[in-house]
């Protein structure tokens, strides 16, 4: 493989493509890696906070309080990195200008 197929970006297709040829190959396969799982953390809540929580969680019929937490921390977590992308690009804009 020259330089100029190293960098071509491949499609999803092409990709299944070579690795279900290379299925058989061991020589084209890296040693295998371990991955742990992750651990879970907990998160000490005051009383308040968390019985707004369980009220927000129950209106909006989650299972549990910790679905509905999960669930808005990663809403928040998505919103803060689409406004943190859209600076990093304004600033690039702003300082290429």
């Amino acid at each position: 493989m020259n330089l100029k197929d190293k960098n071509k970006i491949l499609s999803e297709e092409e990709i299944d493509t070579i690795v279900v040829a290379q299925t058989d190959d061991d020589s084209a396969w890296e040693e295998p890696i371990r991955v742990r799982k992750a651990k879970h953390t907990s998160l000490v809540l005051p009383s308040e906070l968390a019985a707004r929580a369980a009220f927000f969680a129950y209106l909006h019929r989650e299972v549990s309080v910790e679905d509905w937490l999960r669930r808005i921390i990663q809403e928040r977590i998505d919103l803060e990195e689409v406004a943190f992308a859209e600076l990093k690009r304004d600033l690039a804009v702003k300082n290429n200008v």
